[in-house]
């Protein structure tokens, strides 16, 4: 029989491979032993202060809305109009055959509200509410691709698996209602945004605090209805018995979040089935509300009747409502004037009329609204075969708003260089942008975390952020 001998530094070497995994295997416990005496509810939860806003509305326009066209006016366009590009720019187009040369807005900037802030003609009925939004006009991204940007501004990092911006609000605070979900998603009926249901997970956070999908046309919820009607005795004798039989499980099964989850959710659907009927049966809306929101013209009936349930859900409690639009309406590559109109016409009178509604129902000075892309457009032109000119993809500059709980309004914060390409005043990166958000809900972004694999994680990650005070009251 033959020894295998060993060296000195082979022994130390291999010695090596048990010190590691005796350390990853420190690691998988420690998370498990967490997440098993760890207990996740979608209860009420303290603020780390006292926060101007108890809920969120986050109107996401995909696809990224030109700054230059809507909120951003640039004169100097007009003076180079027609000219070549610098190499700044060129180097940062996608497809080499397509560029063009710098273009103004095709369409007009009129002065809006007591404030007189300048934005497009293509929105005048946001022009009426303009006194209560903070525009920033210096927002800048870290990637050129729709994915990643949208991962970005979801989660705070470019890569998928990370819990989303609800997921982070609900985990931070809870709901105040328990019949109706803390985290509502109001997709577009035309179809799923880019990243699909990756833009409402909740990554590794418990699974509770994912987004909860409520369709706009017919039933909210599908299966929410039983198939007949029982006594209501009857009816809290099978839920108490289902109630006991799940603890059973869950006790033989503990730190298991999915089972957690799963079960959550079977008992907040029960209590769902009055209680998000309620919520969105718009009928019980007056004539003139109806009216507001443009549910009577088939251009604004769809995102209307989305805005109209928005603010129905915020008021009975709900902690965070994501409205998305159809697939990605505002990336105009091409038919630049064509699309604008399109997607202005769309979003502008209900997005007003959500404003205004909150306003005059007590509702706005707690409930924040954010509005805005994953990025923005190049101040050039963008030539594609068969289509009128529009503009390519442009991260290093755009727009966002911001209005309601704990904003200013009619302010302006940040600018961009003189044709609209880069931020270069008062730069806000999406991490601030997220780490403002967090602060008029009372929640400081470098306290609200959570421990994975022994490491604190952020919704603004590890990144240098800071809350844009200028824009808040």
């Amino acid at each position: 029989m033959s020894i295998e001998r060993t060296t000195r530094r082979g022994f130390f070497g291999r010695m090596m491979d048990g010190v590691q995994g005796a350390a990853l295997a420190s690691l998988a416990l420690a998370d498990a032993a967490r997440a098993s005496s760890g207990t996740y509810d979608l209860s009420p939860k303290k603020p780390h202060f006292d926060g101007k806003a108890k809920a969120v509305i986050h109107l996401f326009m995909n696809g990224g809305p030109s700054q230059v066209d809507l909120f951003d006016p640039k004169p100097a366009l007009v003076k180079h109009a027609g000219s070549a590009p610098s190499r700044d720019i060129v180097n940062q187009i996608e497809f080499a055959d397509q560029i063009g040369v710098m273009m103004p807005s095709p369409f007009g900037f009129k002065r809006y509200g007591k404030c007189g802030m300048e934005m497009t003609e293509l929105m005048p009925h946001l022009g009426t509410v303009v006194d209560e939004i903070a525009f920033i006009r210096s927002m800048y991204g870290e990637h050129f691709n729709h994915e990643p940007s949208l991962y970005l501004m979801h989660s705070g990092r470019t890569l998928p698996g990370r819990p989303s911006l609800g997921a982070w609000v609900t985990y931070g605070l809870g709901s105040v209602n328990q019949n109706l979900p803390a985290y509502v998603v109001l997709d577009d009926p035309k179809g799923l945004p880019i990243n699909l249901t990756q833009n409402w997970q909740s990554g590794w956070l418990p699974p509770i605090f994912q987004g909860t999908r409520f369709r706009s046309e017919g039933l909210p919820l599908l299966n929410l209805k039983p198939p007949e009607e029982l006594p209501s005795p009857l009816v809290e004798a099978q839920r108490d018995l289902l109630r006991s039989l799940d603890e059973a499980h869950r006790a033989r099964r503990p730190g298991v979040g999915e089972l957690d989850a799963r079960i959550a959710s079977y008992e907040l659907a029960a209590r769902m089935q009055m209680a998000a009927t309620d919520a969105l049966d718009l009928s019980k809306e007056s004539d003139a509300t109806r009216e507001m929101y443009g549910l009577n013209e088939e251009a604004t009936q769809s995102y209307g009747r989305r805005c109209l349930m928005a603010r129905r859900l915020v008021e009975r409690g709900v902690r965070f409502v994501q409205i998305f639009i159809e697939g990605q309406i505002w990336d105009n590559h091409s038919d630049l004037e064509k699309s604008l109109k399109y997607s202005c016409a769309k979003t502008d009178r209900p997005i007003a009329a959500l404003i205004r509604d909150l306003k005059q129902r007590g509702l706005l000075d707690s409930t924040l609204l954010l509005w805005g892309g994953e990025f923005g457009r190049m101040p050039i032109s963008q030539i594609r075969a068969g289509g009128t000119a529009g503009r390519d993809h442009g991260p290093g500059g755009f727009t966002t708003w911001m209005a309601g709980g704990g904003v200013k309004g009619g302010v302006v914060h940040g600018a961009t260089d003189e044709i609209g390409h880069k931020a270069v005043q008062d730069r806000v990166s999406v991490h601030d942008f997220h780490a403002t958000m967090l602060h008029c809900l009372g929640l400081r972004f470098r306290d609200l975390a959570f421990t994975r694999h022994s490491l604190q994680e952020r919704l603004t990650d590890q990144y240098p952020a800071r809350v844009v005070n200028e824009i808040l009251v």
